[in-house]
């Protein structure tokens, strides 16, 4: 595990200035879902807290997905993208191995001479990819950064499988992360954590191409998403708590000194053992599992808009992010929140 400070040293100051996101219109209810596999609303929301999740229409994917998070951020905010010099799409559905989803961003916008790239790390990869950006920005080497998660996983979701159908569904969610020129400008990331325990990568996959693991074990390949849910539950309750735990006695905070814990929407029953670990009220958490399900690396900056729109996030909050999937793979953000203007 790594987890640090953000170096007080460092030469600039990044903040997020503007937010966005957008779901598809279409909606797959548990009542639906009855229909295609033998459940229950009443046992889908039991175990998982979801009662409906948003679905891509058949001309939709991740990069419209994506780039229609960027407008909305655009359309609130007025954002100028023209000067964006890094661009990271965190997404395990990408709609091609290359170009990059993040070039078909980049293209849709004219956005000229930037960095971009597509950041695979699983419902963790929002997280990574504002860190990443936050670095960029801190040591000098990038100005304006768009960081987006999003992910189109009903086209590899197996509708026939009940243990996966149920949990997932499309979204997508884009912030701005900026250099604060002001002179007393403070940062917005104050501390992370990150690690990985890749022999847990058995527990959530999607085959493409492999035929074994690197040990030689034989991979279920067909392109769908497969899961192993108690090892992935497992692995996400202790988790989650314990590295959350030490990402905040590294800030010298406590549970108390969180505003607003915003974990990756995977399992309402993962949130609720993590504040219950934690000791952070589920009052105080933004989650969007219950109306979109879990949207991987979109769960985050969805809650996060929702919190924004909701007007629940105020000057000098104290937010907690955390994300965790496939790989396996976590990371945590605790970012002190600077509430964003519209500059139209």
């Amino acid at each position: 595990m790594s987890t640090g400070l953000f170096p007080a040293s460092a030469p600039y100051r990044p903040r997020i200035t503007a937010i966005g996101s957008y779901t598809p219109e279409r909606r797959l209810t548990n009542a639906e879902l009855e229909r295609l596999v033998e459940t229950n609303d009443e046992w889908i929301v039991q175990r998982t807290g979801i009662r409906e999740r948003r679905i891509c229409a058949p001309e939709e994917s991740t990069g419209t997905l994506a780039i229609r998070a960027v407008q909305n951020l655009v359309e609130r905010y007025g954002s100028a993208l023209d000067d964006v010099d890094l661009l990271i799409v965190a997404t395990s559905t990408p709609d091609f191995a290359f170009p990059a989803t993040a070039c078909l961003v980049q293209a849709h916008f004219g956005i000229p001479h930037t960095l971009a790239y597509d950041l695979s790390a699983a419902c963790a990869g929002f997280v990574h990819g504002l860190h990443t950006a936050s670095g960029m920005i801190a040591s000098g080497l990038h100005r304006k950064a768009l960081v987006i998660g999003a992910d189109a996983l009903s086209k590899i979701t197996d509708y026939t499988d009940r243990t996966t159908c149920i949990l997932f569904g499309d979204a997508a969610g884009a912030v701005l992360v900026e250099r604060d020129e002001a002179r007393d400008a403070e940062s917005s990331l104050l501390a992370y954590t990150a690690g990985t325990d890749g022999r847990g990568g058995p527990h959530l996959y999607r085959a493409v191409t492999a035929v074994s693991w690197t040990d030689g074990e034989p991979v279920p390949a067909g392109g769908k998403l497969m899961q192993n849910g108690r090892e992935v539950y497992r692995f996400a309750v202790q988790t989650v708590p314990r590295a959350s735990a030490e990402l905040l006695k590294a800030a010298g905070l406590s549970p108390a000194d969180v505003d607003w814990f915003i974990p990756h929407s995977a399992n309402l029953r993962i949130i609720e053992s993590a504040c219950e670990k934690l000791g952070i009220p589920l009052e105080k958490t933004l989650h969007t599992i219950e109306d979109y399900g879990n949207t991987s690396a979109a769960t985050i900056p969805l809650a996060l808009d929702e919190g924004v729109r909701a007007g629940l996030l105020k000057d000098g909050d104290r937010l907690l992010l955390f994300g965790f999937g496939g790989g396996l793979v976590y990371g945590g953000l605790l970012l002190k929140w600077k509430e964003l203007q519209p500059r139209v």
